[in-house]
C-alpha cells in the first residue's frame, strides 16, 4: 500500500549535447558538481523525504533488530601462511566477532597456536569508515604491507608493520588505485602501482589516466620511489606487478581498462644491478585474450588463458623458447569454465565452474587429472592459495543458505577437514535451493537459482527479491549473505540469475552480454521476471528487482522497458547515464566493456538503453528506492542524483521513488557492518511496505 508523494524541486536547465549529430537534452547537469550548495541542498531534501517515508513504516525497527540478531556472529576468512627463516610457518587469517565494522587480521605462529592480533581497522577511525583494502606479507613472514582506504574511496594509502612487534613503520604512499603490493625477493620493499598526485578539488571525480608501477625501498621517502614501468604513449594502461615463488622474475600484467584481455610482461631480477634495472621483455604484446600466470619452475612458466579457448585452459611457456609454436597444452579447455588454477604440492589445483556452482579438479604437472576434491553441496568455494612445496592448503565454502565455512585440505590424503564453522540464529534446514533453466527471447538457457521456504505454496502471492548483474566477465555464485535471511524468514523469494555478460560460461558468454550485446543481458533478465510470474511464484505487485553497480544500470534499464512487469526497483550505485559515464574517475575503463559514446558505432546502442535518457513522461514507474553514496569515486554518485531527479520528474503514480543518499560511503567496498544493517533495514522495510507484505 502505498501514497503519492511530493518531491523537493530540482532545477531543469536547457542544456544540451550534440551526439553525432543527435541532440540529447542533460537538465540536471548541475548535479554532477556533488559540493555545489544548490546539489547539497537537493541532497538534504531527498535524503529528508526518504528518511521520513522509512521511518513511518511500522515493521522497521523490527527488521533492524532482527538483522543485528542475526549479524552477529564469528565469522572467518580463508587462512593462509608464510615459511619462516628458521622452517617454521606463519598463519594469517580474517575474522569479525559479529557487529565489528571492519573485520581484523589475527596472526599465529602455528596451525593450533595462540592467535594474536596483527591489524584492527576498527580502531582506526570512530565510525568505522577507515577500511583494509589490500595487503601482502613478505615471503619471509616478518613484514605486512597494507593499504587503507577512507569513507569508501577507490584511493588507498600504503603502510608497513612488523609481524613480530605489531608496530608500523614509517612508511607511507599515497595517491594507489587498483593495486597489490608484490614484495623483492630481499624483503627490503615492494612494487605497487599508483596515480600522480590529483587536483584536491576534485580527486573524487577527476579521471584516473597514467598508471604507474615503482618500487619502494622500505625506510625511504616516497618521493624516492623507483619508476619501474610505465607507458606515456597509453594513457588507459594500468600495471600490476608479482614476483615469482622462487623471487627470479617479476611479472607485470597490463590491463586496459575492464578489458578482460590483458598483456605480460616481465623482469629477470638476476639481471638487475644497483645501477642498472634489468629490461622489461614483452612475453605477451598483444590484447587478444586473458593471460594469468600460475607458477613457474625456473623458466618455465605455467599459465592459464582463454586464447582459443572461451572456456580456459593451462598451457607451459618457456621464456627461453618464447615463440608460440613452442607452447604447449596442459590442461586443455573443458565443458566447465575454468576459472583458475594453483600450483600446490607440486600438482594443480583447478576451479571450474559447472552451471555457475563450484567443482574443484587435481592435475599432476603434465595435466593428467588426479581427482575431485569432494565438496559439501552446491555453492561456491574460495582459497587454494598456497607455494609449490607445500602440503596443506584451506578452502571456503559457502551457500545460498550456509554460512562460509573453512576447511583444511591435506594434499597427502585428500581429505578436507572442517576447521571453522560459523554458527548463526538461522535454521537452514527449513529453506531450500534449486537451479531451473529459463528460456531467454532468443531461446538462450539462462540459469536461475530459487532460495525459499520448503513447502512454498505457487500461488502466485510470495514477495520475491530477483537479483543479477550481468556484465564485466563475473560470474554470481551461491553465497551465504546474512540480510537475506531475514527476507527469506518473511516469507520471502531470493532468486539469482546468472545473465550474459558474466563469467559462468567463459569468455563466449560474457562476449554475448557486451557492447552491441547489451540488450541481450536486459532480455535474460526480464525473461527471468516473466518465468518467475508465469511459474506463479510470484506475481507482479509482489516482484523486486535488485542490482548493484553494472547491476544498477541492469535495474535501471529493465524498469524503464518493462515499468509495467515489476512491482518494486532497486537500483544501487548505478550507471546510468551512459553517454557521460567515461567521463569520470575510472569510468573510461568501462568503455571496453559497454562501448564508447564517442564512437558513432556504439552511441545508437548506448542511448537506446541508457536508464537516465529512456524515461517517458507520465508514466507509473514500479516503486524505485536508489541508493549511493556521497564518496563513491568508482560510480560518481551523479549517476543516481540525475536518475533519481528525471524519474521523479518523469513518474506519473501512487508508488514512490526515493533516493538514499549514504554520507562517509563509497562504491561498496569496506562498508562498516553499522551501515550495512542500516541500508539493508531501510531496503527490506521498503519492500514490505510497497509489496504490502504482511506476516
Amino acid at each position: 500500500m502505498t501514497s503519492s508523494l511530493t518531491y523537493p524541486p530540482a532545477r531543469r536547465d536547457d542544456h544540451i549535447d550534440h551526439h553525432h549529430g543527435t541532440p540529447v537534452p542533460d537538465p540536471y547537469r548541475w548535479l554532477e558538481a556533488p559540493d555545489s550548495e544548490e546539489t547539497q541542498s537537493w541532497i538534504r531534501a531527498e535524503n529528508a523525504i526518504t528518511t521520513t517515508f522509512l521511518e513511518n513504516i511500522p515493521q522497521r525497527e523490527q527488521i533492524r533488530d532482527r538483522l543485528t540478531q542475526l549479524w552477529n556472529f564469528e565469522r572467518y576468512g580463508t587462512p593462509f601462511r608464510k615459511k619462516l627463516p628458521d622452517g617454521s610457518y606463519r598463519y594469517f587469517y580474517f575474522k569479525n566477532d559479529g557487529l565489528q565494522n571492519q573485520s581484523v587480521l589475527y596472526v599465529q605462529d602455528s596451525l593450533d597456536g595462540d592467535p594474536r592480533v596483527l591489524l584492527d581497522p576498527n580502531l582506526l577511525s570512530a565510525d568505522g569508515t577507515t577500511a583494509l583494502g589490500s595487503i601482502s606479507i613478505s615471503e619471509n613472514g616478518q613484514l605486512l604491507a597494507y593499504s587503507l582506504s577512507h569513507s569508501g574511496s577507490d584511493w588507498r594509502e600504503w603502510y608497513v608493520r612488523d609481524i613480530e612487534t605489531g608496530q608500523d613503520r614509517g612508511d607511507r604512499l599515497q595517491w594507489s588505485k587498483f593495486s597489490g603490493a608484490a614484495w623483492s625477493p630481499d624483503h627490503q620493499g615492494f612494487y605497487y602501482g599508483r596515480y600522480d598526485e590529483p587536483n584536491a578539488d576534485s580527486q573524487f571525480e577527476d579521471t584516473n589516466y597514467f598508471q604507474k608501477l615503482y618500487y619502494h625501498r622500505l625506510g625511504t621517502h616516497q618521493s624516492e620511489d623507483r619508476l619501474i614501468y610505465h607507458r606515456p604513449d597509453q594513457q588507459e594502461w594500468g600495471f600490476g606487478g608479482e614476483v615469482t615463488d622462487d623471487g627470479r622474475y617479476l611479472i607485470i600484467e597490463v590491463w586496459l581498462g575492464t578489458d578482460s584481455r590483458n598483456l605480460l610482461f616481465y623482469q629477470d631480477l638476476h639481471r638487475a644491478t644497483p645501477d642498472q634495472p634489468a629490461p622489461v621483455v614483452e612475453l605477451i604484446s598483444e590484447f587478444e585474450a586473458g593471460f594469468s600466470v600460475v607458477g613457474n619452475v625456473g623458466s618455465q612458466f605455467w599459465i592459464w588463458t582463454d586464447l582459443d579457448a572461451p572456456k580456459g585452459r593451462l598451457i607451459a611457456i618457456d621464456l627461453a623458447q618464447p615463440d608460440r609454436s613452442q607452447w604447449q597444452e596442459v590442461i586443455p579447455e573443458g565443458d566447465d569454465t575454468l576459472e583458475s588454477v594453483s600450483l600446490i604440492n607440486n600438482q594443480f589445483v583447478a576451479l571450474y565452474l559447472k552451471d555457475a556452482a563450484s567443482q574443484v579438479k587435481i592435475f599432476d604437472l603434465q595435466g593428467q587429472f588426479l581427482q575431485d576434491v569432494a565438496l559439501p553441496g552446491l555453492g561456491s568455494v574460495g582459497g587454494f592459495s598456497g607455494d609449490r612445496s607445500d602440503t596443506e592448503t584451506f578452502y571456503s565454502y559457502t551457500s545460498y543458505t550456509s554460512p562460509t565455512r573453512i576447511y583444511h585440505y591435506n594434499f597427502t590424503t585428500g581429505q578436507s577437514t572442517l576447521f571453522r564453522e560459523p554458527s548463526v540464529d538461522f535454521d537452514s534446514t527449513l529453506y531450500e535451493t534449486r537451479q531451473v533453466f529459463v528460456s531467454s527471447t532468443d531461446g538462450t538457457p539462462i540459469p536461475l537459482f530459487i532460495t525459499h521456504k520448503k513447502g512454498l505454496p505457487l500461488n502466485g502471492q510470495n514477495p520475491t527479491y530477483l537479483y543479477a548483474y550481468g556484465g564485466f566477465n563475473i560470474s554470481l555464485t551461491p553465497s551465504f549473505r546474512v540480510s537475506l535471511t531475514v527476507w527469506l524468514e518473511m516469507g520471502g523469494i531470493y532468486a539469482v540469475a546468472n545473465l550474459r555478460g558474466g563469467g559462468e560460461y567463459g569468455e563466449s558468454w560474457h562476449q554475448a552480454g557486451m557492447k552491441a550485446n547489451k540488450q541481450n543481458v536486459f532480455d535474460d533478465f526480464i525473461s527471468c521476471a516473466e518465468w518467475l510470474i508465469a511459474e506463479q511464484y510470484t506475481s507482479t505487485p509482489k516482484l523486486a528487482i535488485a542490482g548493484g553497480s553494472n547491476g544498477g544500470l541492469l535495474v535501471g534499464a529493465c524498469m524503464t522497458q518493462r515499468p509495467d512487469l515489476f512491482g518494486a526497483a532497486l537500483p544501487a550505485v548505478g550507471v546510468m547515464d551512459m553517454l557521460r559515464f567515461h567521463q569520470f574517475t575510472i569510468g573510461w575503463a568501462w568503455c571496453a566493456e559497454y562501448g564508447s559514446p564517442e564512437n558513432p558505432e556504439d552511441f545508437p546502442v548506448l542511448y537506446a538503453y541508457s536508464p537516465l535518457h529512456n524515461l517517458k513522461p507520465g508514466t507509473c514507474y514500479p516503486a524505485t528506492l536508489i541508493t549511493t553514496a556521497d564518496h563513491d569515486d568508482r560510480v560518481v554518485p551523479a549517476h543516481s542524483f540525475k536518475f533519481a531527479a528525471a524519474l521523479q520528474s518523469a513518474h506519473q503514480g501512487d508508488p514512490p521513488v526515493l533516493i538514499r543518499i549514504e554520507t562517509k560511503a563509497g562504491h561498496g567496498a569496506g562498508k562498516p557492518i553499522a551501515k550495512q544493517i542500516e541500508e539493508v533495514t531501510d531496503q527490506w522495510a521498503f519492500l514490505v511496505k510497497v509489496l504490502d507484505i504482511t506476516g
